[in-house]
């Protein structure tokens, strides 16, 4: 009996030890969205799967899907987001990220733009950008706006139209209000 094999870029978003040797990861993938899949003699010294699978990274990946769930295969380090990060505010920008993913996202399901969407914010977040605090809720706004929890017709267009470097140089109190209550209704709302 075969398997195939999908090969896909992955955002790390968690990892779970299982075993002496074996791991079992949380991965945000761009054509299967959130899933999770194992990984055998992964924590081997010896393993070359061992730096590449690191939480915050953004890899290439060959899954399979077996039996009992997806298994990784090869696996091709790109970028580890944490690591790169500009200073200590920063890397707290990516963990904050990985955790809306974490706490809102779930289910096998394509999110292509979503994915993307992450990719480019996280890029922008590890630099070193003005008003990291509403660069954040701007994030995570898009993030749940992109779930479903916000209406995306409720965003103001100067959030929506521009990349993150911009929206952040944007001085406006009423804006910044506006995005801080359209943050806090999509939490109440998802009950999450």
């Amino acid at each position: 009996m075969s398997y195939q094999t999908y090969t896909t870029k992955a955002l790390v978003c968690g990892t779970f030890t299982r075993n002496t040797s074996d791991g079992s990861y949380l991965l945000f993938t761009r054509e299967a969205g959130m899933l999770y899949a194992d990984a055998r003699s992964v924590r081997e010294e010896k393993s070359k799967q061992r730096y590449a699978l690191q939480d915050f990274s953004l890899i290439n990946v060959s899954l399979v899907k077996g039996k009992h769930g997806w298994k990784i295969g090869s696996v091709e380090p790109q970028l580890n987001y944490y690591h790169e990060a500009y200073n200590k505010s920063a890397r707290g920008s990516i963990v904050g990220v990985f955790r809306i993913l974490r706490r809102f996202l779930s289910g096998e399901e394509a999110m292509m733009y979503l994915f993307d969407l992450t990719t480019d914010c996280l890029s922008s977040l590890r630099s070193d950008i003005p008003n990291r605090n509403y660069a954040e809720e701007v994030v995570a706004l898009l993030i749940l706006a992109e779930l479903g929890y916000v209406d995306k017709k409720q965003i103001p267009l100067e959030v929506t139209g521009s990349n993150l470097a911009v929206v952040t140089r944007i001085d406006n109190k009423g804006l910044v209000m506006r995005v801080n209550q359209l943050y806090k209704q999509a939490v109440a709302v998802s009950h999450l």
